[in-house]
């Protein structure tokens, strides 16, 4: 296990686990996960000369877990983000690695300070610039409007969500876990409408895929357990406040190198099917994209997927960043 340290990053407490010595690798986790998503890359970023550090965001896990939806807006966390590098790290920039909202969460940390940060890689979501109108607007138009489900409408009332995920966390975490992962059967609950609960129509596979272990499982379930759904889910909450936020950085482009990885069976990376080429997307607002990888089969779990193949696009990535 790495070293746990409990970090000031200025609006609140953050649990970090760090290993190694170099240049400061800061890694970022989505949801429902934890830094322990990224247990397969720490040691080997550390091994490959650089500070591999894994948070755990605001309202997970050992962070601080604020009462409030508000506390989880994008500017909080990109600021939470900011803080815990230069408090690991207050002599140069950090370089960026996030997954799921982790990906969003890091692109914005570097659109918003760029003098921060010195280089930024996302799985799973691709960077797609400042946004037009808030995501809301996007999946209600796609989705809800047309009496349809989509996970982040079920995610906006507070309440019934977490009552549901806290109900049974271990059938939770398996139930949402094998729906976006690559192993998932074609279609499952995709004739859901709009009200369905979240878990209405997932599988609960007799015999998990072989990625995420027993004991990797029991992890999870220990963590959520204690902290609760209110955080993670109240990031899906914000998307009105990000899109107010961000207006002020229109027109501004990540001017550093970023890397972007995805699976082909995975919804997020494509976009929930309105997104044909991520890449060409990203390029349209960076200005040094040195690589875009799809990996075969791989659902949404990147990372922890396909550890080994994620593992070995990063580091000559990170060392050709250094």
């Amino acid at each position: 296990m790495p070293e746990f340290r409990t970090v000031d990053a200025g609006q609140a407490q953050i649990r970090v686990a760090v290993e190694g010595e170099g240049p400061l690798v800061l890694m970022v986790h989505g949801f429902p996960e934890s830094w322990y998503s990224w247990r397969h890359q720490i040691g080997p970023i550390a091994a490959a000369g650089f500070t591999a550090a894994a948070m755990d965001v605001r309202g997970y896990g050992g962070s601080d877990k604020p009462g409030e939806v508000a506390a989880y807006s994008m500017e909080n966390l990109t600021a939470d983000v900011a803080g815990v590098a230069k408090a690991l790290q207050p002599e140069a920039p950090a370089i960026l690695i996030g997954h799921d909202w982790g990906a969003p969460i890091v692109w914005n940390s570097s659109l918003s300070r760029p003098e921060a940060f010195k280089a930024t890689a996302g799985l799973s979501v691709a960077y797609s610039g400042v946004p037009n109108r808030p995501f809301t607007d996007i999946f209600r138009e796609a989705f809800t409007d047309k009496g349809l489900f989509f996970y982040q409408a079920w995610f906006q009332e507070v309440g019934p969500p977490e009552a549901e995920a806290e109900a049974d966390v271990r059938g939770f975490l398996r139930k949402f876990y094998y729906w976006a992962s690559g192993e998932r059967p074609a279609g499952m609950a995709a004739e859901k409408k709009h009200g369905a609960p979240l878990l209405e129509g997932l599988i609960d596979p007799e015999v998990f895929p072989a990625w995420l272990t027993p004991a990797d499982l029991d992890y999870y379930v220990g963590e959520f357990t204690g902290s609760g759904f209110f955080g993670p889910i109240s990031r899906y909450r914000n998307h009105e406040r990000d899109f107010e936020w961000l207006q002020q950085f229109k027109g501004r482009k990540l001017e550093m190198p970023t890397l972007l990885i995805g699976g082909d069976r995975d919804p997020a990376f494509n976009g929930f099917g309105r997104i044909a080429d991520p890449g060409a997307m990203m390029r349209q607002h960076v200005t040094d994209l040195r690589g875009v990888h799809v990996l075969p089969g791989c659902g949404h779990w990147t990372q922890q997927e396909r550890p080994a193949e994620v593992t070995a696009l990063l580091i000559p990535w990170l060392k050709s960043v250094r």
